[in-house]
């Protein structure tokens, strides 16, 4: 039952992201919680791959495919200094899989999420078109695309891309919309760009971390807004 328990609150946090992955979490919660975990139990440690500068710094939220590779981002380092997005084996071997120019993105943020071909998706904070960062593709070969550039107008994208069965993915800027106070919007596997709701002021500034249920429907929080200005959950619907 209690592994039950953990299971279902894993679920609503990393829903957006491979199952692979989080069943890999879910097994080593387990292991160190549940009630067969042997006291005194010792853990093997060993560092993978060691940064050197010139491929930056690592960011936060690995991402593990079913093959067991592990892809993440660098805000620094590369052929620009503009960040990358890498690629470590489960023996430590590492591989750049792209390094921003600037004009295709800058600065990546951490939180890239996987699809069942192995195809990387994930957002920048800086560059691309108007310097407002871009929505990018990647695949586990290295091959990248814009799939938007952001204007400034609809705001820069957050970290924390969520992707549907279809192929679209879903996202909030902090910045942007009819009030500059952010949009929730929609990018299709071909780059068609969508603001799906504009926030006012009265509704808060959304937050990162949108999660999506079986029906389409989008749930969120938002920084300030609502009745007392201390930021609201919300849905929308398609």
């Amino acid at each position: 039952m209690k592994n039950s328990v953990l299971w279902q609150n894993l679920v609503s946090v990393v829903g957006r992201r491979a199952a692979s992955a989080a069943l890999a979490f879910v097994l080593g919660l387990v292991t160190v919680v549940g009630p067969s975990s042997a006291q005194g139990q010792t853990y093997k440690f060993a560092v993978l791959y060691s940064f050197t500068g010139a491929d930056g710094k690592p960011e936060p939220d690995l991402i593990l495919d079913a093959k067991g590779n592990f892809y993440g981002t660098t805000r620094q380092g590369g052929a620009s200094n503009d960040g990358v997005v890498f690629k470590v084996s489960s023996q430590g071997k590492f591989a750049v899989l792209y390094s921003f120019t600037g004009a295709d993105g800058a600065k990546p943020e951490p939180h890239l999420i996987l699809d069942a071909k192995g195809n990387l998706y994930g957002t920048t904070s800086q560059g691309g078109a108007s310097n407002d960062g871009v929505v990018f593709e990647v695949s586990s070969q290295g091959k990248f695309a814009v799939l938007y550039s952001f204007t400034g107008a609809d705001g820069k994208p957050e970290p924390d891309l969520i992707l549907d069965a279809k192929g679209n993915l879903y996202g909030t800027t902090s910045q942007g919309g009819a009030s500059n106070d952010g949009v929730v919007f929609e990018v299709s596997s071909q780059g068609k760009f969508a603001v799906l709701y504009s926030f006012t002021r009265a509704d808060g500034k959304p937050e990162p971390d949108l999660i999506l249920d079986a029906k389409g429907n989008l749930y969120g929080t938002t920084r300030q807004g609502g009745a007392s200005n201390d930021g609201i959950v919300f849905k929308l619907t398609p």
